[in-house]
């Protein structure tokens, strides 16, 4: 028997959730069922799609659900031993008894941190993947937009692109503090802060010749922009719309939607969990560029269970950089920052606390 700390839901947020939407309870896991796990949770996620679950898709007052990264403490299962490492999607909470069928054994590979597997490495770089190959079906030379790019899935895309021959690469993101930053890094050619700036306006200016294609994390007045800008024949891959998560009402639909006619736009959006199946094709492509550092992990972590809340109201309101991950090891500090070959100079560039991050 173990005892378990989780988050549950305590009420529906109307708009931004507090603290008064959650509650912590404790409980205790005994290992009895045949093919269970017993899981010491290292590492979990907290993302925007939390947020949406939250109006209607979470039942009140059951532990929260979300992707985390474990080790097997026991196992009723012949084929998963103690110690093993696993991914599994119970999450926002210390322990978990998972049915060995719904973990995944993670692989080791040399020179990649174990949070990758929730990043660049997990479903956060899948679906910059899926993205930019399968939906938007980017080609050598063409030139992309990233929104929200300094999110988990922006940074994600921003890396990818380069990697797939993109020409020019345009985040937008709402501090200039990070899109300076990204700039520093060769994420992105040039930021536009669309808290300050027109970005249709911008849009044209930085890309006087057109631009193929779109990777859509925001949604609302960023699509209708993009359809106003995009090149005839442009591909928008729709990943999520952070921009209306925390609405009370529906947004209005974009104003200019039946320029995606006239001007044969490919719109099409998409659930990662339909292309799991790519997981090793994307593994096979990425890791030898993170080993050489071309690409990286680009993670914001909150130290400690009892942080977990806080990561993810300070995700919602954009303070991270990169992928939110609460690390329930020893704490080292209240929160820092670890990226790649540029770690030190982005934490820096950001002033966000530092203690624990990659050799670069």
């Amino acid at each position: 028997m173990i005892e378990s700390s989780l988050y549950r839901l305590l009420s529906r947020p109307n708009g931004i959730p507090t603290e008064r939407n959650f509650e912590t309870v404790t409980q205790i896991l005994q290992l009895d069922t045949p093919e269970t796990l017993l899981v010491r949770n290292r590492f979990l996620s907290v993302d925007p799609y939390h947020r949406e679950l939250m109006n209607d898709g979470f039942d009140l007052r059951q532990p929260l659900e979300g992707r985390s990264i474990g080790e097997v403490l026991e196992s009723t299962a012949a084929s998963i031993a103690p110690g093993t490492l696993v991914f599994h999607r119970q999450g926002w909470r210390t322990h978990a008894l998972v049915p060995a069928a719904e973990v995944r054994i993670l692989p080791r590979y040399d020179e990649v941190p174990t949070s990758a597997f929730l990043s660049i490495l997990g479903g956060t770089g899948l679906t910059a993947y899926v993205a930019l190959t399968r939906i938007a079906r980017l080609q050598p030379g063409e030139s992309v937009f990233v929104s929200s790019a300094a999110g988990g899935v922006g940074t994600a895309a921003t890396q990818l692109a380069r990697v797939l021959g993109a020409r020019q690469v345009i985040g937008s993101a709402g501090s200039r503090r990070k899109l300076d930053a990204l700039v520093r890094s060769g994420a992105i050619d040039a930021g536009i802060d669309y808290r300050t700036q027109n970005l249709t306006d911008e849009l044209r200016g930085h890309f006087p010749k057109g631009y193929e294609i779109y990777v859509d994390n925001v949604g609302s007045t960023h699509l209708e922009a993009v359809i106003s800008t995009i090149s005839d024949g442009g591909r928008i891959a729709w990943v999520g719309a952070i921009a209306q998560y925390n609405d009370t009402t529906p947004p209005p639909a974009p104003r200019n939607l039946f320029d995606i006619v006239g001007k044969s736009i490919r719109l099409e959006g998409f659930l990662v969990r339909d292309y799991r199946h790519l997981q090793r094709e994307y593994e096979y492509f990425v890791v030898p560029h993170l080993r050489s550092g071309v690409v990286g992990p680009v993670e914001t972590i909150a130290d400690g269970f009892d942080s977990t809340l806080d990561a993810f109201l300070s995700m919602l309101s954009g303070e991270n950089i990169g992928k939110q991950l609460v690390d329930l090891g020893e704490p080292t500090c209240p929160i820092r920052f670890i990226a790649s070959t540029t770690c030190l100079n982005r934490a820096v560039a950001l002033s966000i606390p530092c203690s624990r991050v990659c050799s670069c």
